[in-house]
């Protein structure tokens, strides 16, 4: 697709959000001029519901460098605050530019207005601001709204990030506890809740074991977790073999 009409296929909503829409124009040239085909159609079928038509095709390294850049300038805020994004580049851009911000309440603040639009696994899993490792005790506090979300991809962003960032020093047995609770119709919540339960028999197995010998969670869930944890090099083989035994 040439260059100019890639631009005259743009919705006319992102030029309405306040007047702006220039810098949008320009990051949307640049991530077509860093489009790797084949990448794309390789990635058409493994972030639903995005789709090869969503999607430009730049590998993650090019946008972590390009978020970079973009950081410096003054007029980034222009491009954060047009919301929805067309593309699903766009929203990984997105991710990587908020990661990266130093101030934690701009970061918050930012991470709570991108939230709501998260509609896929990558784009939540990506979203990993580097502050959050200073500020846990802010952090939970947001982490316990997110959790009761009505929003797919918020609860599960609450869950990786309790998974991250509270499952070392900073551990209470209330957190598992908050995960066991969550009960969703929904694929990409329930695998995350496999995933923190698996990484804590990892870190934290004595404490967390009792939830899957008493089977709190769902029978889907509690099945993937134990795989999940067979299938994990930090878990003992001594406790793979007795979680073995406690699959439905």
């Amino acid at each position: 697709m040439k260059k100019q009409s890639i631009l005259s296929t743009l919705n006319s909503r992102y030029k309405k959000v306040k007047g702006k829409g220039m810098i949008r124009d320009e990051i949307i040239e640049e991530l077509f001029r860093l489009q790797d085909k084949k990448y794309r159609d390789f990635q058409g079928n493994l972030i639903p519901p995005k789709t090869v038509d969503d999607m430009i095709g730049v590998r993650t390294p090019e946008l972590k460098k390009y978020a970079k850049e973009l950081l410096k300038r003054e007029d980034i805020g222009e491009f954060l605050d047009i919301l929805p994004h067309q593309y699903f580049d766009e929203y990984q851009l997105h991710a990587f530019i908020i990661s990266s911000i130093k101030d934690y309440d701009k970061c918050m603040a930012e991470i709570e207005k991108f939230l709501p639009y998260v509609d896929n696994w990558a784009t939540c899993d990506t979203l990993i601001p580097k502050v959050f490792a200073k500020h846990h005790s802010e952090l939970l506090q947001h982490i316990m709204v997110w959790i009761a979300s009505d929003k797919t991809y918020t609860v599960r962003y609450a869950i990786g990030t309790l998974m991250r960032y509270f499952l070392n020093d900073e551990f209470d047995v209330k957190y598992p506890k908050m995960v066991a609770k969550v009960r969703s119709e929904e694929y990409y919540v329930n695998m995350m809740i496999a995933w923190y339960f698996a990484t804590a028999l990892a870190k934290q197995y004595d404490a967390v074991l009792p939830y899957i010998e008493e089977r709190k969670l769902d029978k889907w869930t509690h099945n993937k977790t134990i795989q999940k944890a067979i299938e994990s090099f930090r878990v003992t083989p001594e406790h793979k073999e007795y979680l073995k035994t406690l699959k439905y």
